[in-house]
């Protein structure tokens, strides 16, 4: 008899934790284990890159990201059905109403978190028992893994810093002391988890993100990639346009460049919510045609192939996809002093660590614009660091 796994996530779109559940979802062997994964919000534009016998249990699904208007206005109509499901809009209302005062007085709204819940029990129910049943990313998928799957064994994965992202034992009530194991997706993000769950530390480990390397090699030759013919240093940025990522930061240390006679110009693959303020600042500071909004793409390879510095600054991380990305095609690498880049960069060998300021930005992407010798040593470094990997058997020998 084969094991039947449950892979629960909250959208399949663009992202870090998407890419990776697919990468995992591939390589499970599928003579052994019959796998169903379940997206809690029924849409994502990487639907079409699901393994094959991995059985889709969504009535309906479309392939649209979350962050453009289509796909804004679905999960819009998405959560008012879920409000509206079962009397959810009543059953929620001390709950909600209980952590919405929480967060004003802590003085961070953090609406989204709160729908999490809503969209978890507004979603289908599940009445096949599994093996094993895996939440895959924090928030609704990990709360609908608890409530509504009946599993033997049950598994989660920690993707961010979890005091950072606004992550709360009372916003979660709690529903990772009945998981059997919880991986955080490095050891930063354990080790925030375990303060926040201290009972749980025997539970706690480490399953860090699988990586097709070869895959990304062999994808980044082909397409086209860049395509305006600039001639100067092609910095490059791959990531949801959201406030996590903190664009903005970045923004201004491309204006200190510009104004220091840089010849660079500065992309960023990806979309979000934060396209229009950050539109209106790059138009406010002059760099309508030195920070470019560029978009998200199928295929970012080709992009991190012909950049001359790869970017990651951020607010926070959990572990960032894209630096691994950008690491296994050789770039040099510039990332922020914050949880996450700290584990994936070692600061003079592989790549850059900066303090998380514009000047200090600036400073460091300068640094590698005019000493090419560094620059060099750093990709050499980067290219040759052991981003493979973690062991199925983590998971499976639940």
């Amino acid at each position: 008899m084969k094991k039947k796994l449950l892979f629960v996530i909250n959208t399949l779109g663009r992202a870090g934790a998407e890419n990776a559940l697919l990468e995992l979802l591939k390589r499970i062997d599928k003579e052994k284990f019959e796998v169903s994964l379940y997206v809690l919000t029924g849409q994502g534009e990487m639907i079409g890159k699901l393994p094959e016998k991995v059985k889709l249990l969504n009535k309906s699904f479309i392939p649209v990201s979350v962050h453009d208007s289509e796909g804004r206005m679905h999960l819009t109509k998405t959560v008012i059905r879920a409000f509206l499901r079962r009397a959810n809009f009543i059953r929620l209302a001390p709950y909600l109403i209980k952590n919405g005062f929480i967060m004003l007085k802590n003085g961070r709204i953090l609406p989204e978190k709160l729908l999490w819940r809503v969209i978890s029990d507004g979603a289908d129910r599940r009445k096949e028992k599994y093996d094993l049943a895996v939440s895959y990313i924090e928030g609704a998928a990990a709360y609908y893994v608890h409530d509504h799957v009946r599993a033997k064994k049950k598994a989660a994965f920690i993707h961010v810093d979890y005091q950072k992202a606004g992550y709360t034992r009372e916003i979660d009530r709690e529903c990772y002391l009945d998981f059997d194991r919880i991986f955080g997706v490095s050891g930063e993000v354990a080790e925030v988890f375990s303060k926040a769950y201290p009972e749980l530390s025997d539970r706690i480990g480490v399953f860090h993100n699988l990586l097709d390397n070869e895959g990304i090699i062999a994808r980044s030759t082909e397409g086209e990639g860049f395509s305006d013919g600039f001639t100067g240093m092609r910095l490059l940025t791959v990531g949801r346009l959201m406030a996590q990522k903190a664009f903005e930061v970045s923004i201004r240390a491309c204006r200190l460049l510009k104004k220091r006679g840089e010849k660079i110009r500065w992309y960023v693959l990806g979309e979000g919510d934060q396209r229009r303020k950050l539109e209106a600042l790059i138009d406010k500071l002059g760099l309508k045609d030195d920070f470019i909004l560029y978009g998200a793409v199928d295929n970012p390879y080709p992009y991190i192939r012909q950049a001359d510095i790869y970017v990651h600054c951020s607010r926070f991380e959990g572990k960032s996809i894209a630096v691994q990305e950008a690491q296994i095609l050789g770039k040099p690498i510039v990332v922020s002093d914050c949880s996450g880049n700290r584990e994936q960069v070692i600061p003079g060998e592989d790549g850059l660590i900066c303090d998380f300021n514009p000047k200090d930005i600036a400073r460091s992407i300068e640094e590698l614009i005019h000493d090419k010798e560094k620059s060099a040593y750093l990709a050499g470094n980067a290219r040759n660091k052991n981003n493979n990997e973690d062991s199925l058997d983590k998971l499976l020998e639940i």
